[in-house]
């Protein structure tokens, strides 16, 4: 069976209906991205607005459309990130709501950019994207496909968080400090180093050194806060089937096999 890894970009221009609240917001602040990611129990909701005239006009808007089950928010001067408990994916008329049970993986983040929401998907069979292409039309959604050629690589890879998600961010002098800092035993417990030392060494400012590396950190962290809140507030049967997937994974495969066929 071929496997097909698909990009698909979608939107909707009835900016009367609030449920493309997003879209509509993205297609007037154009500096606007929102990211969304689900587990079908929490989402959690990454607003950036690169524009910094444009951000207390985005959460002036966004301040006129509550979402409800907001847990927790925080923002800086470009960044709003929501927890909310409860998912919205099958209650609103998106994307995830019109694959169903189709043969179709919808791989988050979602990401929602100057009008239009990007899906990145795993497709088992093609009749499933033909069907789900339909679901769109008659919903009223325009669609365009941006990529669509058979998935290299494991199934199992792509629904992990990926590297691009979190490394994408990093500048090159960024990237290069971080690997300079744990070369140097900055990151052991305890630590064998420190930046003054490692600066020293490498013969660059400690400053500059410094910066690059705070500012790496600081990426790191931002990126992986999403899955953490997520893992994070997921109920206690989601943490258990977690674990005991954590579990199997030791277990050899053959063994796996068997006990699966058993």
């Amino acid at each position: 069976m071929t496997l097909f890894d698909v990009a698909l970009k979608v939107s909707f221009l009835d900016t009367d209906n609030h449920r493309h609240f997003f879209t509509d917001l993205t297609r007037r602040f154009p500096s606007t991205s929102v990211f969304i990611w689900c587990n079908r129990e929490n989402d959690v909701i990454e607003i950036v607005v690169r524009n910094p005239e444009e951000y207390p006009l985005v959460l002036e808007e966004f301040r006129t459309w509550p979402i409800p089950g907001v847990v927790e928010e925080v923002s800086d001067d470009r960044r709003l990130y929501l927890n909310v408990s409860e998912c919205n994916c099958m209650d609103q008329d998106t994307i995830v709501r019109h694959i169903g049970k189709l043969d179709i993986l919808n791989i988050f983040p979602n990401m929602i950019e100057n009008g239009w929401a990007y899906h990145r998907l795993i497709v088992f069979k093609h009749e499933a994207l033909k069907e789900l292409l339909k679901r769109l039309e008659n919903a009223g959604w325009f669609y365009k496909i941006l990529r669509k050629v058979p998935l290299d690589g494991f199934v199992a890879s792509s629904l992990t968080m990926s590297a691009d998600a979190v490394l994408s961010g990093l500048t090159e002098k960024q990237m290069e400090a971080v690997l300079t800092a744990h070369r140097h035993g900055y990151y052991n417990l305890p630590r064998l180093s420190d930046v003054q030392t490692i600066a020293a060494k490498e013969k660059v400012p400690r400053t500059t050194f410094q910066e690059h590396l705070m500012k790496a950190e600081n990426k790191l962290v931002s990126a992986l806060v999403p899955h953490l809140k997520l893992l994070n507030h997921a109920s206690p049967e989601r943490r258990r089937s977690l674990s005991v997937k954590r579990n199997r994974s030791r277990i050899p495969l053959s063994r796996q096999i068997a006990s699966t066929h058993g």
